[in-house]
């Protein structure tokens, strides 16, 4: 595919923009029907926009909450009638006091206004990334007390004014009275895990892959474990009727020359976990400043695009990109799209992605941009039938 240019696309186009009221620092964003919620990165200080997106190509703002002094809220999550938010100390590496920890949950009575109905406080440092999709269990990464990175927290949904912690799982050496056994300057922490049937797939930063068995989700037992010359692994998406799971290092570092950040696609079919691929890493992007390398994926939620062949993919400085692993062991790259630069910045930073049940794509920038709308051209949509179609 093309490399970089001032703006570089093959396979979607640009239908919509919003600047969220000029808080642009976007990140996690869902649509559910026609309301779409954004988390904001923390550096402006917003927490959470809700933009009314009945007309996709003009998204109209409508409400947006402020994050808590000294703490961001980035993470946003919908279903069975909630928005769940998450409450973290907020810049990480600072020291500071009176920060909000825990799980913000809102009532959606009115999608695009939100109300607080509860929250859950999880101690500690708080949490960072949530997986909501109903039903009685939300599960997320979180920093409680006594622990000195983030691990794994199931909450029971089960009364949303009053959540309550009802399993925990982590990585011998993390809580404060146990002794570390990873490699010196690597960091072994949670960040979210993508469930299917009874096994939870979790990023574990350093760590890689962890497998949970969590046929009962008060109790999660380690079930498998992965590693590979990668780091800072953060999403891990099954592809259950495959026996794969697709894997992103997030690039946590800033350019040029940063360490190599890619997507994995990894089978887990039978017996010990093994990678089979990796997918086409953009080149000509590696001499620029900011961040440039994968992110995160889109996760076939229920209600979105749901596919087990074509993975989306935000990549910072690279923007979007997209692959078809019809042929797992030699990912292709079918579409991209790179924005100009928003102004002031040198490079787009694009964050995140979420692609609804039309095929329409929600992307954020992470310091400036704001939202982005994307249409895929017809042979994308073409080939995202196609898949939709085999895979139903």
């Amino acid at each position: 595919m093309p490399g970089p240019g001032p703006a570089s696309a093959a396979g979607l186009r640009l239908i919509g923009r919003h600047d969220l009221g000029g808080y642009g620092d976007g990140m996690q964003v869902i649509r559910h029907g026609d309301a779409l919620y954004v988390g904001h990165t923390g550096t402006t200080g917003m927490g959470t926009s809700v933009l009314d997106v009945t007309d996709p190509a003009h998204p109209v703002l409508v409400t947006q909450l402020p994050a808590p002094p000294r703490s961001h809220t980035h993470k946003v999550q919908v279903a069975d009638g909630l928005l769940l938010v998450n409450a973290e100390k907020f810049p990480y590496r600072e020291e500071l006091s009176e920060f909000a920890a825990g799980l913000g949950v809102y009532d959606l009575s009115d999608p695009l206004r939100p109300r607080q109905a509860g929250f859950w406080p999880s101690g500690g440092r708080g949490v960072h990334r949530i997986v909501w999709t109903g039903g009685r269990y939300a599960h997320m990464s979180a920093i409680p007390d006594g622990f000195r990175d983030r691990i794994w927290v199931v909450v029971d949904m089960t009364d949303p004014a009053s959540p309550v912690e009802a399993g925990r799982w982590w990585w011998p050496g993390q809580r404060d009275d146990e002794e570390p056994g990873w490699p010196a300057g690597e960091r072994y922490a949670a960040h979210h895990a993508l469930v299917a049937g009874d096994r939870a797939y979790l990023g574990y930063d350093d760590a890689g892959l962890v497998i949970l068995d969590v046929s009962d989700f008060t109790n999660p037992r380690q079930a498998g474990h992965l590693t590979w010359d990668g780091g800072s692994t953060h999403t891990c998406l099954p592809l259950p009727g495959r026996g794969l799971v697709v894997a992103t290092d997030e690039q946590v570092s800033d350019g040029p020359n940063a360490p190599t950040r890619a997507v994995r696609v990894i089978d887990v079919a039978a017996g010990q976990p093994r990678v089979l691929s990796v997918c086409p890493h953009p080149a000509g992007y590696e001499h620029l400043p900011l961040r440039f390398g994968a992110h995160n994926l889109h996760e076939n939620q229920p209600g979105s695009y749901r596919s087990e062949r074509v993975v989306f993919v935000s990549y910072f400085s690279a923007g979007v990109r997209v692959y078809d692993l019809a042929d797992p062991m030699h990912p292709v790259e079918v579409a991209h799209w790179v924005p100009e630069p928003p102004a002031g910045q040198p490079v787009p930073q694009i964050n995140d992605l979420f692609v609804d049940d039309a095929g329409l794509l929600w992307v954020t920038d992470r310091i400036s941009g704001g939202l982005y709308v994307l249409e895929p051209e017809p042979p994308l949509a073409a080939l995202m039938a196609q898949a939709r179609a085999a895979d139903s």
